[in-house]
């Protein structure tokens, strides 16, 4: 086996919960090809109009879906439902600079590092009155629920993670000292990329295609659709989504400061803060862009019950990929 309301007031907010329309081309890809995620709700936070999909009876047990980049919570568009008719709850928000989700001040810096991303989900839970929840993710979506996880283990009653522990370590030594294996570096050419202007500039112009590439590196054995990946890019089409985005990359890297706000938590993620709640980790033995793993080098990170699996056939993008794997690592989190 390998406070909550300090926060809530600093950083959460009074639920105002409506089903709203999206952005029309969003709207309609989702309801031909992912009605079983259900129509897109609003919910305020502190910071955040966060946009999300909800599926399974009211009253059932909370499973909170993370998805990643270059992505949309059209990940889950199999997952969500499964786990629906089981009798859970599946709550799927849009990430800040995706889809419907929008900073509720223009002076509010776009930031797209973890511990924002973690602080969002919190929130969004705060918001919607939900003390606890299942959390399952990978890509960014996975790091936040990791940052969620670790720092309000009380919100969390079990996690599911691919691959394993996400949550960086952004002190500088460690960046400068710790490179991946050359394959690994190679594969996540776009952190580089993301650096320049030239970079920004692709981004902006190019989301839908620079997608495709990371998809395809990302998953070589998946063979997604051309409506799957107009999905992902309806979500894009945000008007934070490049600023989020690169911020995200570069300040993983080193190259740009994280926002005042989170400094705190930053801090504490620098110790690599144990996820201590039952865990079921996956690897892709397909994944284009993190090698898979036996998850003994990530075990000093679990203290609490932990299955690792590696799942074969499936890339980076799990969940949309083998639905059937997730679904089945998120019941078996709950009976761990």
């Amino acid at each position: 086996m390998i406070s909550r309301r300090a926060f809530g007031k600093a950083v959460g907010a009074g639920a105002v919960v409506a089903s709203l329309p999206a952005f029309s081309a969003e709207a309609s890809a989702v309801s031909a090809v992912a009605s079983g995620l259900g129509p897109v709700r609003h919910v305020r936070t502190d910071l955040l109009d966060l946009a999300y999909h909800e599926v399974g009876p009211a009253r059932g047990d909370v499973v909170l879906l993370g998805h990643g980049w270059p992505y949309s919570p059209h990940a889950y568009a199999e997952v969500a439902p499964a786990l629906a008719r089981r009798g859970y709850r599946v709550l799927v928000p849009y990430l800040r600079g995706h889809g419907a989700t929008r900073f509720r001040d223009a002076t509010t810096m776009r930031s797209g590092q973890q511990a924002a991303l973690g602080a969002d989900l919190i929130a969004f839970l705060d918001a919607l009155g939900v003390e606890r929840a299942v959390f399952g993710g990978y890509d960014w979506g996975g790091r936040a629920l990791d940052v969620a996880a670790a720092l309000w283990p009380g919100r969390c009653r079990r996690l599911v993670s691919v691959n394993s522990y996400l949550i960086q370590n952004l002190d500088p030594g460690v960046l400068a000292s710790s490179p991946d294996a050359p394959g690994t570096e190679s594969a996540h050419w776009y952190f580089y990329f993301f650096l320049t202007d030239r970079g920004r500039t692709a981004l902006t112009r190019s989301r839908r295609d620079l997608a495709e590439v990371v998809w395809r590196r990302n998953s070589p054995q998946w063979r997604f659709t051309s409506a799957d990946l107009d999905i992902a890019a309806a979500a894009m089409d945000n008007p934070d989504y490049v600023d989020v985005v690169i911020h995200n990359y570069r300040v993983r890297q080193g190259a740009a400061p994280g926002d005042p706000r989170y400094a705190g938590l930053e801090a504490r993620l620098l110790a690599q803060p144990p996820i201590t709640v039952p865990a079921v980790t996956l690897d892709g033995l397909a994944d284009g862009s993190f090698p898979a793993t036996d998850g003994t080098a990530s075990a000093k990170h679990f203290t609490g019950p932990r299955v690792h699996h590696r799942v074969p056939g499936a890339g980076h993008n799990l969940p949309q990929e083998k639905p059937r794997a997730f679904v089945d690592a998120v019941l078996e989190a709950v009976r761990l």
